[in-house]
């Protein structure tokens, strides 16, 4: 199901998560709830153990970040998240269902990511793995440097 280029926030994004993953036939169930939710709380990648460690915290049991990694997997396939290479760590897609690459922009200095969408650049690189024979090519495009405010 893919709902078009959309920003989404607060309860409004866990919905459209809810829809794209029920929507590509995988259960939404309260621990993906839960992960999704804490994902979506940080500006920053966030890794699994972060987020198994908030969530052992606010759940008062222990959440095992093999747990998390499997959900955030999950996430990544279908378009929920998106893993930030660089950091080992995952940020939420704040346009699920919506298919496109991203170039994302990490900040070195405090850390904050966020998107573009420039398809020229992606389609491009598209291209170039399709013309050296590789196939369902998959751009993963990070740019490193310091964000308007730490570069003030």
């Amino acid at each position: 199901m893919t709902q078009g280029h959309r920003e989404y926030s607060g309860s409004d994004l866990i919905e459209a998560a809810r829809t794209t993953l029920t929507g590509a036939e995988e259960q939404w169930t309260g621990m993906r709830e839960a992960v999704f939710a804490e994902l979506a709380r940080h500006d920053r990648p966030a890794s699994a153990y972060d987020i198994a460690d908030n969530l052992s915290k606010s759940r008062g049991k222990r959440v095992a970040p093999n747990s998390v990694y499997r959900i955030l997997d999950l996430f990544v396939r279908t378009n929920l998240a998106n893993r930030i290479e660089s950091a080992n760590a995952y940020l939420v897609n704040t346009h699920p269902g919506c298919r496109h690459d991203c170039i994302f922009l990490i900040c070195d200095d405090c850390g904050k990511a966020s998107h573009l969408d420039d398809d020229r650049v992606t389609g491009a690189l598209r291209a170039a793995g399709q013309d050296a024979g590789f196939a369902d090519v998959r751009p993963v495009v990070e740019l490193r440097g310091l964000c308007e405010a730490c570069a003030a």
